[in-house]
């Protein structure tokens, strides 16, 4: 029995968020749906939040979602699908023929039953599960177990499962993230405040015990220290905040008004919280928060690009794949 199961193949499922089919408003509002229905993204009764998604966002957001999404879209298509799928391909050139690598999206397409059945019909027996959020959150890194959990409740015969929930203190990835910035400051200097910028989450999923602020805020801790940063020269913050309600502070476009209206001529952004570009990096922070710092009496804004498919990065996720797998290779 033990000689058979050191001969099952094993996969993985590289997973990120998601993305819609194009720019178009009709394929925002599907993705935007799926997105928004999910309980673990949205924790509030159903039927108080159907009213307000299906009454009022629904018919609001994809509009201005997708005119965000048509300033970053390009010719190969979304750049979140561009640089995950190039991840995936990256991975497996790494791992070699014993392991198989798929990925997939929680929302949006390629799916993560379409990913499943792929690495079902590759004979993987063994997979692991590998989101690609370094922070854990159960809105994305539990929402992602939650649906690979889903379709596998409609097979007979389950593969065997391994699930990779964070890596927001792995040395590698701080090593990865801290060179990049360095090689971009070397070309480009350094400026009066280097920015932290993670996505936002609702202050109530924090203080019911999301660890998710916890660790963003560990990375920047990490990060500012490989970087030999006093804390006079970072800033650790988060963006994307959505609705009335209390978010985690402070808030990145808050945050460059005050830098600006204090003489804080230079700064520079990265998003640590995000394995590959994406709207939130790309249009948000890129584009419509330069706008928010040079209007404010900001001089020079630079968004440093997250580390995407490059080979530092690739080598951080093949460690830490490597690790997960443990005797399954």
């Amino acid at each position: 029995m033990t000689e058979s199961n050191n001969n099952c193949k094993a996969g993985i499922l590289l997973i990120n968020l998601g993305t819609p089919d194009s720019p178009a408003p009709r394929d925002v509002k599907r993705y935007l749906k799926e997105f928004l229905s999910d309980p673990r993204v949205v924790e509030m009764p159903r039927v108080l939040w159907w009213p307000i998604l299906n009454g009022v966002i629904l018919n609001i957001r994809p509009r201005r979602s997708a005119r965000a999404y048509a300033k970053i879209w390009n010719e190969e298509g979304s750049p979140l699908l561009v640089h995950t799928l190039a991840q995936a391909d990256a991975l497996q050139q790494l791992m070699g023929n014993e392991i198989t690598v798929v990925a997939a999206m929680r929302y949006g397409k390629p799916s993560i039953s379409n990913g499943l059945r792929k690495l079902q019909s590759a004979g993987c027996q063994r997979i692991l599960v590998f989101p690609l959020y370094p922070q854990y959150s159960a809105t994305t890194t539990a929402s992602a177990f939650d649906a690979v959990v889903s379709e596998l409740q409609r097979q007979r015969v389950i593969p065997e499962l391994r699930l990779l929930n964070q890596y927001y203190d792995d040395p590698g990835y701080i090593q990865a993230l801290a060179q990049s910035i360095s090689t971009y400051q070397e070309r480009q200097g350094k400026p009066d405040k280097l920015l932290f910028s993670y996505h936002g989450l609702p202050q109530r999923y924090a203080d019911a015990g999301d660890p998710y602020a916890l660790q963003c805020e560990e990375t920047s801790r990490a990060l500012a220290k490989s970087l030999n940063l006093n804390d006079s020269e970072w800033l650790h913050t988060y963006q994307s905040r959505m609705g009335r309600e209390p978010w985690l502070s402070p808030a990145t476009s808050d945050s460059l008004r005050e830098l600006a209206a204090k003489g804080c001529g230079h700064v520079q952004i990265i998003c640590p919280g995000f394995s590959a570009d994406c709207l939130e990096t790309l249009e948000e922070i890129a584009m419509e928060n330069r706008e928010v710092f040079l209007q404010a009496g900001g001089k020079k804004y630079e968004y440093i690009p997250c580390l995407n498919a490059s080979d530092a990065h690739m080598q951080v996720l093949e460690q830490l794949a490597r690790r997960y797998l443990g005797g399954w290779l």
